[in-house]
């Protein structure tokens, strides 16, 4: 257990190291210095990131990339797989239910539902949507402990709530509205609109600095 307060963004970044580990072989080591020059990040960052975790390599050999990569991926949890489940089977929805990358990183969708009956019982990647009303009993049966909801806007508050209760520990929102899980639930809000109101905002700023 970490006695201290690991701050959200250290656990972004270290999900970044995972990824650029991954490409290189296990057989070499790896400095702090390129480690952070291939993630963007700086050199004392990557180290202070690391830290919170406990010792990682040896100071003036680096590390040993088998074994950080072993490290990183017991920390982020991804050591072992993860039941999903997913709640809309609408084009969202749809698309990642047929992304790949989610089960190579162990995250293995285990159940789709919908409350749209010409949806119902049809196929999407290998896993037949099931109704909504059946998310509750499904959602122990398959001990799914997380769940991504692409469900409409006035549906997922509704939705979020039924996982909570079913057992769900972790709820990924792609819905576009901010919605709540009990404290013991693990929520992140991912609103797509937003995110590209964030970069159409520098886009618009850098056009009238270049009209100036």
């Amino acid at each position: 257990m970490y006695r201290r307060k690991i701050p959200e963004m250290a656990i972004t970044r270290l999900s970044i190291y995972s990824r650029i580990l991954a490409d290189i072989d296990d057989g070499r080591t790896i400095s702090s210095k390129e480690l952070a020059e291939l993630s963007g990040h700086s050199d004392s960052q990557l180290r202070r990131d690391l830290a919170y975790f406990g010792q990682f390599g040896m100071p003036g050999k680096g590390y040993q990339v088998k074994e950080l990569k072993r490290r990183i991926h017991g920390i982020l949890g991804i050591d072992r797989a993860w039941n999903v489940a997913l709640v809309g089977a609408g084009n969202l929805g749809s698309a990642l239910a047929r992304y790949k990358g989610f089960e190579e990183q162990g995250f293995k969708i285990k159940a789709i539902f919908d409350n749209n009956i010409r949806k119902i019982g049809r196929t999407l990647g290998n896993i037949t949507i099931q109704d909504a009303e059946e998310l509750g009993e499904t959602i122990k049966k398959r001990n799914i402990e997380i769940a991504v909801i692409t469900a409409p806007t006035e549906a997922a508050q509704e939705v979020a709530s039924r996982l909570a209760e079913a057992g769900v520990k972790a709820i990924l929102n792609f819905a576009p509205i901010r919605i709540f899980a009990p404290a013991e639930v693990k929520l992140v809000n991912v609103d797509l609109a937003i995110e590209l109101e964030n970069l159409s905002y520098f886009l618009a700023k850098a056009r009238k600095g270049n009209d100036q």
